[in-house]
């Protein structure tokens, strides 16, 4: 079979440039409307896209009064929006750091059952202070001490998916038998972080657990992903550093014995025409607030620029493995304000419209490309669509860029399976109790 993209759209609000809110293209009110991201939801799954995925952090901070926030809880909404799809996996992000193995399973697993077999979950380890301090501590943990936490959780989540055979449920109304309890497993599990007994107490799911993601791209984050992780969304700005880091991890995942997906962010500014998009982009960074800007770049390079001449150049920054925070980002972020000898300014115009993602702004054929391009090299498996402005960024995707990319042979013209791990070409993980005699 002839090799296919894979595509997800990660939706944020109304739009992923920082600006977007202020553009008059958008309408910020509708951040706190359910109907807004359902809409998003059908426009994604008109154009066949594998999947859909909502971020989240665990705090709010100072930036509330230049930019929206992610007002709703991810996997209560993603409920929501199963109810109006058939098709799209449903990805979520939940942190390991705050949270219990057996509650995420559980929901995870909920979800998978609601929509079908489409849930996704994202694992994060948190990284900030404001978060640590919304949950009874003084700060983050140490970024190994994090990691070590995320991959004795994500051990635990795994054994509750697997606590319940597939064909436990028996539903034998004549014998008074709901569960053949000799195929529901105590998972028993003793670690250094956690002590769970099990089993789950929601039953083995359509996709058997849900397809893991993972998105760190430090070398703690690479490890965790080549063990546990199914598909990776990461940041890349150069199609060599793209390609480094695919065959670095692809590598990783192989001594494992397993395979991995790899979406590179991409935001696509759309237009019919290149000066079109050029001018959007324009505009939108026209409406960045400096203030907000300046105060996201200090968080992630833990350095306060507030006293630095925007038309200057980044000072002289601390080694990424001597911070605590988002070692990837931190280097991503150095490395391309070194390479391109940004000032601060253009530096902040720059991560503006990704975070660190790359921008590309052009007509249908000319995104097109670079997506062939990075597919075709050994840098991507697929893309993580992040519209600058929502809804009609979308829009533009799916109803132009999507056919040109159907036209070159590279994406599917409709579904061809019913689960998210089909839409990714991943199998479906028998539990690891199946063969374990009555």
């Amino acid at each position: 079979m002839t090799r296919q993209l894979h595509l997800n759209a990660f939706l944020m609000g109304v739009g992923h440039h920082e600006a977007a809110w202020r553009h008059p293209g958008t309408e910020p009110r509708r951040v706190l409307d359910v109907q807004h991201f359902q809409e998003l939801a059908r426009i994604a799954e008109r154009g066949t896209l594998d999947s859909l995925f909502l971020a989240d952090g665990l705090f709010v901070g100072p930036n509330a009064r230049h930019n929206i926030l992610s007002v709703f809880e991810p996997l209560t909404l993603l409920s929501a929006l199963a109810g109006v799809t058939e098709h799209i996996g449903l990805i979520a992000t939940v942190s390991t750091s705050y949270h219990e193995p057996f509650n995420v399973a559980r929901t995870f697993a909920s979800l998978d059952h609601i929509s079908g077999g489409r849930a996704g979950w994202n694992s994060v380890t948190s990284a900030t202070d404001g978060e640590a301090r919304n949950f009874n501590l003084p700060g983050v943990a140490p970024h190994r001490e994090r990691y070590d936490r995320a991959e004795e959780f994500t051990e635990v989540a795994l054994k509750l998916w697997d606590s319940w055979e597939d064909d436990a449920l028996r539903f034998d109304v004549e014998a008074g038998v709901f569960a053949e309890t000799t195929k529901l497993h105590a998972i028993s599990h003793v670690g250094e972080r956690f002590r769970v007994d099990g089993p789950l107490n929601t039953p083995r799911s359509p996709q058997g657990r849900p397809l893991l993601v993972q998105a760190g791209s430090s070398a703690d984050g690479k490890d965790f992903a080549a063990r546990y992780a199914e598909a990776v969304f990461t940041a890349q700005q150069t199609l060599a550093e793209a390609q480094n880091f695919y065959a670095d991890l692809k590598a990783r995942a192989y001594g494992h014995g397993r395979e991995v997906r790899i979406l590179p962010g991409i935001a696509p500014v759309i237009g019919s025409t290149e000066a079109e998009a050029l001018a959007l982009a324009a505009e939108l960074q026209d409406l960045i607030v400096t203030d907000y800007a300046i105060h996201q770049l200090s968080q992630i390079l833990q350095l306060d620029l507030s006293g630095y001449a925007l038309d200057g150049p980044l000072p002289d920054v601390p080694d990424s493995t001597t911070i605590e925070g988002m070692q990837s980002r931190y280097q991503l972020v150095v490395d391309l304000a070194r390479r391109e000898r940004l000032t601060i300014r253009q530096l902040l115009g720059r991560l503006g419209g990704g975070r660190g993602h790359r921008v590309v702004a052009g007509t249908p054929e000319q995104i097109a490309d670079e997506i062939e391009l990075w597919f075709r090299s050994g840098a991507a498996d697929g893309f993580n669509v992040m519209p600058p402005v929502l809804p009609s960024g979308l829009e533009a995707f799916v109803d132009h860029v999507v056919p040109e990319l159907r036209r070159r042979g590279l994406f599917r013209d409709s579904y061809t399976g019913s689960t998210l791990r089909e839409h990714y070409g991943l199998p479906r993980p028998a539990s690891r109790y199946s063969a374990v005699p009555a």
